[in-house]
């Protein structure tokens, strides 16, 4: 755990490769995940680069790559997986040297070569079967909808038309009429101008309504159309996908109308169809023959083309992404490349920064790959002097640590060596969201959730996820201690689905077997008796006590705010361990110690009150300012309760004969602070248990006053923490600024007065930024204190809730009947589940999230540190696999 608590040491490196051999060094570094270069060519456009020539070439091979997956999802086949990715990267097709589909052993640029002819070839073949299917299909829809066209003009003709002879003119007889109406008419030549002309064609079922209104509108109602659906849906040969289609015919008598029809197929994409004369029934029923002949040849010409298709996509389909990776890998390391420098000729330079634990591990691999080479060729490893660039953050992380760490770089990435807030959050986050969550029977649903997807671990690992399962899958274990906490917490409160559970008998009894309410319990033990205690958690008969709300507002307020001031007292610490650890010794003694300071004196004080006042047995303090009757037991003379001793006073002093446990007589209109043996001053004088929240707003508004002391001398302290306090802020504000500008002053004793401006700048911005950090310090830590508070907030509604769903939905229907009580059971564990299980977990969890982000982290952590980028075949790899 203490390498996560700081960042890895880095180290910033220069190497000098020989240029034949950069390749294979870049191949191996990739493996190592363990430097990050820098860009040595920063004024260079990426079409300027050395080897961008190679980057396009791979970019090629990505697309070709592309679209073969996409060929393979037209026929729902799924890619292969090339396997494991460390195993990838360790066989020969992950290495330098990579073989390819057609078993050839190629190594370096000969690798591109090999990859761009043998993937050319498959890429023309597929795209040359794809026009030729594309041309088949297209044929076939035609002939199709031809068949359609004339079995649907024929039955309309036969059925709906007896007396009407239409068909479409032929292309050798351009507005020739057929179909004659057949009516009492005797002059023939009449009878020829009656015939109307008529077109015939296919149209998408979409457009169907559209292509009607318009040739109503363009015809102006002269002309009748008819359309009949085609039950099969047609492929769209360049989609390939289904689109419903009706045959349509219209008549018409116009030749200026017939052009305007045609038009308005062609807008509309309308296939239009020949026809021959629909009397000459014949001719026909050749047709028909003929082109259903047709249709069965191209159907068994197109099968054939698209199962050379499928087989085609088969073979890609178990290479494709083993292709991929290779290309990606390849893409990297000339991109890489790219950012070397040539300072000398056959020589390429780099710099970047190396994890201090790998840098032998990155010369072995450099001199490695230029042995294999030649023994000959120069190469140079070695760390560059300081000054450096800023290092960036790298954390080495585990299953269990990866996810918190990745939850805290959402907010900022640590600064370089800081102090690592993940650490912390692993334990701290899991455990407030417990205390918000907190609930046997919930919690253990949630835990269950997080044992499930740990028990599918390594199937998901392998498994490509989507984006909602992939985060479930990152934060397993987080779920699962969530959902542990949850359940510890639960056990606190002792609240299972809102019951209360009695698990070890409890430890408070009523006189009678059956309570009526208002009836008071009794304790089984003596006050302070181990055996009155419950052994853990809360005692069950508080779920069912009249001042149940009162007592779990208390109790879930207090622990509130000690986590609070706890969780953010140690913010305040690991700032001073900042501080330390990077030697800024102004900053400790001027900004560590007055936080301190004024954490201490007001916030961890309160703390400290919580503690006393719980420790503290406030029966025997109240019961020794009580006026007793020592001669009658049943007035509570002689109780255990009382610690001290008993002490009957001198009845012949005086007074009523009562006499306070101590001795004291008690004369009728005593006060408390007569009757207190403890004399700490105040109305309560130390045997009233004081108010909380009154006495520290006192400790501000009403100084050197205490109504309720606790211990002797309670006064005196406060006043002294108030001082502290008060103290402690001026110095945060202006300590350090006044050392700075003493600091400032004597390293420009000797400067010019344009430095003097400039000083005077640099001045106000750090009183600025000063005055910034000591508001939002002080003003933060009574802010952050009371936003804690959603703990109890949040908890309290969690229990309500599943008190009114257990109450409404269950209760109220199980002295009905068996079916109401289905029917309530049913509606609990939908409400159980939508509510308390599904919404109230987001909440529970973006609170919790809140307090870290906003509460701890604000108190120490920086979040401006750069993140570690590696050269990573692994991580390039990874991102690719997400991304599909």
């Amino acid at each position: 755990m203490s390498r996560w608590f700081r960042s890895e040491h880095m180290e910033y490196i220069s190497l000098i490769v020989n240029e034949d051999a950069a390749h294979d060094c870049l191949a191996d570094l990739g493996k190592l995940s363990a430097i990050q270069f820098t860009d040595l060519n920063p004024d260079l456009t990426p079409f300027q680069r050395r080897y961008v020539s190679y980057v396009r070439r791979c970019d090629e091979l990505e697309r070709k790559l592309r679209f073969f997956g996409h060929e393979c999802d037209n026929f729902g086949l799924k890619l292969d997986t090339a396997g494991d990715i460390d195993t990838f990267l360790e066989s020969p097709s992950g290495s330098a040297r990579a073989i390819t589909a057609g078993g050839g052993d190629k190594k370096g640029t000969q690798l591109l070569e090999s990859l761009e002819v043998e993937l050319d070839g498959y890429e023309s073949q597929l795209r040359e079967l794809n026009a030729y299917s594309e041309k088949l299909t297209r044929e076939y829809n035609e002939k199709v909808e031809l068949q359609e066209v004339l079995e649907k003009a024929r039955r309309f003709f036969m059925t709906d038309a007896p007396r009407l002879a239409v068909s479409e003119l032929s292309p050798g007889r351009p507005g020739s009429a057929e179909g004659l109406l057949a009516g009492a008419h005797d002059d023939e030549a009449r009878d020829m101008d009656m015939r109307f002309s008529s077109i015939t064609g296919v149209v998408s079922t979409e457009e169907k309504v559209r292509f009607e209104r318009m040739i109503f509108r363009a015809t102006r109602g002269n002309c009748y159309v008819r359309f009949a659906p085609i039950k099969q849906p047609i492929t769209d040969p360049e989609t390939g996908s289904l689109i419903e289609k009706c045959v349509f015919i219209v008549f018409f008598k116009s030749l200026s109308i017939e052009t305007k029809l045609k038009k308005i197929c062609d807008a509309f994409f309308a296939h239009r169809y020949s026809l021959p004369d629909m009397d000459d029934a014949p001719a026909v029923d050749r047709m028909l023959t003929e082109n259903a002949q047709e249709l069965v040849d191209s159907r068994t010409v197109l099968l054939k083309n698209q199962d050379t298709r499928f087989r085609l996509c088969q073979m890609l389909a178990q290479h494709t992404e083993r292709w991929t990776w290779i290309v990606l890998r390849e893409k990297a390391v000339y991109h890489t490349l790219n950012m070397f420098k040539a300072d000398v000729s056959g020589m390429l330079r780099g710099e970047g920064w190396v994890i201090s634990e790998h840098f032998e591990d990155v010369r072995m691999s450099v001199n490695r790959a230029h042995s294999d080479m030649d023994h000959s060729m120069p190469n140079y490893v070695d760390q560059v002097p300081k000054p450096w660039p800023t290092p960036p953050t790298h954390f080495t992380t585990n299953k269990f640590t990866y996810g918190y760490q990745e939850f805290v770089n959402t907010y900022g990435i640590p600064r370089y060596r800081e102090a690592n807030p993940a650490l912390f959050t692993a334990a701290t986050f899991p455990f407030l969201f417990g205390v918000m969550y907190g609930d046997i029977g919930h919690g253990l649903f949630l835990f269950c959730a997080g044992l499930y997807l740990l028990w599918n671990e390594e199937k998901n690992e392998k498994a490509k996820l989507d984006e909602m399962t992939a985060g479930l899958h990152t934060g397993r274990y987080m779920m699962a201690m969530m959902g542990f906490f949850a359940v510890y917490a639960g056990f606190v409160y002792n609240d299972c689905f809102s019951l209360g559970l009695n698990l070890f008998g409890s430890r408070w009894t009523f006189s009678s077997d059956a309570p009526e309410a208002g009836e008071v319990a009794g304790m089984t033990g003596q006050f302070g008796d181990g055996n009155s205690v419950y052994p853990f958690g809360l005692d069950p008969m508080w779920h069912v006590a009249s001042n149940e709300l009162l007592f779990f507002n208390s109790f879930k307020m207090k622990l509130s705010v000690i986590f609070g001031i706890f969780q953010m007292f140690a913010g305040t610490c690991l700032r001073g361990i900042n501080y330390i650890y990077f030697g800024k010794k102004l900053d400790f003694v001027c900004e560590f110690i007055p936080m301190v300071a004024f954490a201490c004196s007001l916030f961890v004080y309160m703390v400290v009150l919580i503690f006393m006042k719980w420790s503290i047995n406030w029966n025997s303090r109240m019961l020794s300012a009580t006026c007793l009757d020592p001669n009658d037991a049943a007035s509570g003379w002689g109780s255990a309760d009382y610690d001290g001793e008993w002490v009957q006073c001198n009845a012949n002093g005086g007074g009523d004969g009562t006499c306070t446990p101590w001795g004291y007589a008690c004369q009728g209109g005593d006060s408390l602070a007569d009757k207190c043996p403890l004399d700490y001053g105040g109305s309560g004088d130390g045997c009233q248990p004081p108010n909380l929240i009154t006495a520290l707003i006192n400790i501000a508004l009403s100084p050197g006053t205490v109504d309720e002391p606790m211990y002797y001398g309670q006064a005196s302290v406060q006043n002294l923490l108030l001082l502290i306090a008060g103290i402690s802020v001026p110095v945060l504000l202006l300590a350090k600024p006044y050392f700075l500008s003493k600091q400032m002053e004597a390293s420009h004793h000797s400067a010019h007065d344009d430095d003097d401006e400039e000083e005077e700048h640099g001045m106000g911005e750090i009183i600025i930024h000063q005055a910034i950090e000591t508001i939002e310090f002080v003003l933060g830590m009574v802010s952050n204190t009371a936003s804690y508070l959603r703990l109890w907030a949040l908890s309290l509604a969690h229990s309500e809730l599943a008190t009114v769903f257990w109450e409404k939905a269950m209760l109220s229907t199980l002295n009905m009947n068996w079916f109401a009580t289905f029917i309530g059971y049913g509606i609990f564990a939908g409400t159980t589940f939508g509510v308390l299980l599904m919404m109230d977990v987001l909440e529970c969890f973006l609170h919790a999230l809140r307090l870290h982000w906003v509460e701890f982290q604000n108190k120490f952590y920086s979040a401006d540190g750069i993140r570690f980028a590696p050269y990573s075949f692994k991580q390039i790899l990874k991102d690719a696999s997400a991304s599909h």
